[in-house]
């Protein structure tokens, strides 16, 4: 059982984990945070990945909440949040969304559509700066 997030370094990624944390709280389980690289990535790239992934593991054992971290070689972000909600048991999975233009809101992004009609559970989305 856990909280699958799915992480970037970006402030989509922050407002997800923020709000995964907040999850994790109320229902007394883990956070499993996910963040995938493509197997083609630059190794600078997959490395800042890397250490953005340590920050996260430090910032959540300072908080004291139960966590796992992992970082997959997928490259399919949908199909890696998928499938470690299903090994979890994932009760939530959390994703962060970009702000969209009024055009921009029929079309939902393809991953963020694949993991919420795909997903084993419910599905969480928000926006950096809602709360």
């Amino acid at each position: 059982m856990g909280i699958v997030v799915g992480y970037l370094a970006t402030p989509e990624g922050r407002a997800a984990l923020d709000a995964a944390v907040d999850e994790a709280r109320l229902r007394s389980t883990p956070v499993v945070v996910v963040a995938s690289v493509r197997p083609d990535e630059l190794a600078e790239r997959r490395a800042e990945t890397a250490e953005a992934l340590d920050r996260v593991r430090e910032e959540l054992a300072g908080l004291g909440v139960e966590h796992d971290v992992r970082l997959l070689d997928g490259g399919d972000v949908a199909d890696d949040l998928i499938t470690t909600a299903e090994e979890v048991g994932a009760q939530l999975v959390v994703l962060g969304l970009r702000r969209r233009s009024p055009v921009g809101k029929l079309i939902l992004g393809a991953n963020a559509q694949r993991v919420l009609f795909d997903a084993p559970c419910p599905v969480l989305t928000v926006k950096p700066g809602v709360s």
